[in-house]
């Protein structure tokens, strides 16, 4: 008999178990409206998730619509495909040469197996994921999380690395500086098996408004 998967319920009822901060701020947003897309294959999603890096989601929408645009029968190129889309073609779109770099870098290590597809991703543990996917030039540990969490619906992970988490927790404990990533992560081990909903609700703890000058 399969053991049930947790659902945003469980989580939410288990983080407010934890302590009154949570128990207030389950109760501040209600509960988890996390919202996975696990449809993707691995080689699509890191593609997008690398036309986005260090942009404004227009500016990404914007390059990524100018890419697909060079392959009007079908929804996503194949890797074979864009490794055969010259530099300057990709430079037209909007990427610049580093992420070029890692683009076709993903694909070759689609195609040589590197990069799973969907079916063999969904078989393999969050550890080995990560480790073998950061690995690629261009692809660190965050952009594998982001997969993992949006493209995979894994339950169980922390993206420490990220700002918004780590300044979260601050604000939830009133804390004068945020914890390091490290320190983050020894923290988060108590919200294990819900650590992906425990990001969710960190990301949107209520920030303070600034005053007007």
């Amino acid at each position: 008999m399969k053991s049930r998967k947790p659902s945003s319920a469980d989580a939410s009822k288990y983080l407010a178990s934890i302590d009154a901060d949570w128990a207030r701020l389950v109760a501040q947003l209600g509960p988890c409206g996390h919202e996975p897309k696990p449809a993707r294959e691995p080689f699509e999603a890191l593609v997008r998730a690398v036309a986005y890096q260090q942009l404004h989601v227009k500016a990404g929408d914007a390059i990524l619509a100018r890419l697909l645009a060079l392959y009007p029968q079908q929804p996503f190129p194949t890797p074979s495909q864009l490794l055969d889309t010259g530099f300057d073609a990709m430079r037209a779109c909007g990427f610049s040469a580093r992420k070029i770099e890692t683009i076709h870098g993903i694909a070759a290590a689609t195609l040589s197996g590197v990069v799973p597809d969907l079916a063999a991703a969904q078989l393999l543990p969050d550890d080995e994921l990560i480790a073998r996917l950061s690995a690629l030039k261009g692809i660190g540990r965050w952009t594998v999380e982001m997969f993992l969490i949006y493209s995979l619906a894994r339950p169980d992970i922390l993206p420490v690395d990220d700002f918004g988490v780590r300044e979260g927790y601050r604000l939830l404990k009133s804390l004068d500086l945020a914890p390091a990533p490290k320190a983050m992560a020894l923290i988060g081990q108590a919200w294990s098996p819900h650590r992906t909903a425990a990001a969710w609700y960190l990301w949107r703890v209520p920030r303070p408004t600034k005053a007007k000058g």
